[in-house]
């Protein structure tokens, strides 16, 4: 089963956001992680003690198979973010396969921002702007059978 959910950007204001959506839906985080979690990449310029702090990702679950998604953006990793379009379209598939054939499809000329990978986090994941000007997230959560 293939599911699209709604990905959300914020200019550092993102944990504040999110615990007002958990109040107003009523739902406990599935996940939230912050940027000084992530591991450092080698030649990576190191994070300052502020962006450490913002959100890397945060998902609450709203009803169902329908979960909220949202991450700070620090330094443009989330793409050019303006208020009110700052929405991204995120899909997570059930296989490797079905991630890849999105993917293929949907960046047809469009921009490939991160090509689909295995990440840290244990997900095989990738990020594209299609020919259209909408940003897709396409996610295989390391849980899924493939």
């Amino acid at each position: 089963m293939t599911t699209i959910n709604p990905y959300l950007t914020f200019e550092g204001n993102c944990e504040e956001a999110f615990n007002f959506y958990k109040n107003v839906f009523k739902k406990e985080f599935q996940y939230i992680g912050k940027f000084g979690e992530m591991p450092t990449a080698e030649g990576q310029t190191p994070l300052s003690p502020e962006q450490k702090d913002k959100i890397m990702h945060v998902s609450l679950p709203i009803h169902g198979d329908s979960i909220l998604m949202g991450s700070d953006s620090i330094d443009g990793n989330c793409g050019n973010y303006i208020k009110g379009t700052n929405i991204t379209l995120s899909i997570n598939s059930t296989d490797k396969e079905d991630a890849d054939r999105l993917y293929d499809i949907l960046s047809v000329n469009g921009i490939q921002s991160m090509k689909m990978t295995q990440t840290f986090w244990g997900a095989y994941f990738g990020m594209l702007t299609d020919q259209f000007g909408i940003n897709w997230m396409i996610n295989v959560d390391n849980n899924t059978p493939e």
